[in-house]
């Protein structure tokens, strides 16, 4: 199950009323792992790929739990006081040189000792029986931080911001497991900024842009995303009247019409590992 992003913590009595679990959003590789008893452990990736190989000590932790266990995670990585995503994109002999703490922090249960599907458990159940298979299970394996309680969730999204936690993913305390997407039943929420940038091309047409290129006031560059709604494009078409140049092609954007005079724009930074910038309004000024 993937959540969909949103723009605010949905309240407690969110996702359809059933109460809702807040658990923190960790950077990672998300991953599925199986417990195989006399077999090999199995790090599946969203992709696939088994990532034993590269993660040892995870792997091994993995063999270590009973047989038929599958458990939903996220593989992180942990240097100087901080979760480190790009510590998991270095090669396995090098985060073994500098010691890179490895961690498979869980989630959810999907099948429990001796194989029982639990999928079909509403998620508070599924939750209480995480919590029973992984009672004495020492680290590198761990149960997310998790409450049901908004306002304590807040307070550690503040808090734990410096070590790298990205936000929270909300789910409905009703919901079964289902194997593609999550509707609006699982949705993260990532911490932003609202910030002025400068419009400096749009893409699409002139009369209908799809996208606007920014510049924001620190330097960087970046798309706006995601795609202007139609209230939001017709705004910035008639403030772009009389401003666009002739379309050009950006290397890293493809066809845009350059701005001949800049216009001043709000737009919302999200946290991440990842630049994204949500347009939200135009500035007078």
């Amino acid at each position: 199950m993937r959540p969909a992003p949103v723009d605010d913590v949905p309240p407690e009595d969110g996702l359809g009323g059933s109460g809702v679990l807040y658990e923190l959003k960790l950077d990672g590789f998300r991953c599925l792992a199986f417990a195989r008893g006399d077999g090999p452990p199995y790090l599946q990736s969203r992709s696939g790929r088994d990532l034993s190989a590269d993660f040892p000590p995870v792997a091994q932790a993995v063999s270590r739990l009973p047989g038929g266990l599958v458990l939903d995670a996220e593989l992180v990585a942990w240097r100087d006081g901080r979760f480190a995503f790009e510590e998991l994109l270095r090669t396995r002999a090098a985060r073994e040189a500098d010691r890179i703490v490895l961690g498979l922090i869980a989630f959810d249960v999907l099948a429990l000792p001796g194989g029982r599907d639990v999928r079909g458990l509403p998620l508070a159940e599924r939750r209480r029986l995480l919590a029973e298979v992984l009672d004495g299970v020492p680290p590198p394996i761990q149960p997310v931080l998790a409450t049901t309680e908004r306002a304590e969730a807040l307070g550690w999204v503040e808090r734990l911001a410096d070590a790298g936690v990205e936000g929270l993913v909300c789910k409905s305390a009703a919901s079964t497991y289902r194997a593609r997407g999550a509707g609006q039943v699982w949705v993260k929420y990532r911490p932003h900024d609202t910030v002025d940038a400068t419009v400096t091309a749009l893409t699409g047409t002139a009369t209908r842009p799809r996208a606007l290129l920014l510049a924001l006031d620190d330097g960087r560059s970046v798309l706006s995303a995601p795609q202007l709604t139609p209230v939001q494009a017709r705004r910035v078409a008639e403030a772009a009247a009389g401003r666009l140049g002739e379309p050009v092609t950006d290397p890293e954007h493809g066809p845009v019409h350059p701005l001949t005079a800049p216009l001043r724009a709000e737009v919302r930074i999200d946290t991440g590992r990842v630049l994204r910038a949500r347009f939200v309004r135009l500035r007078g000024d």
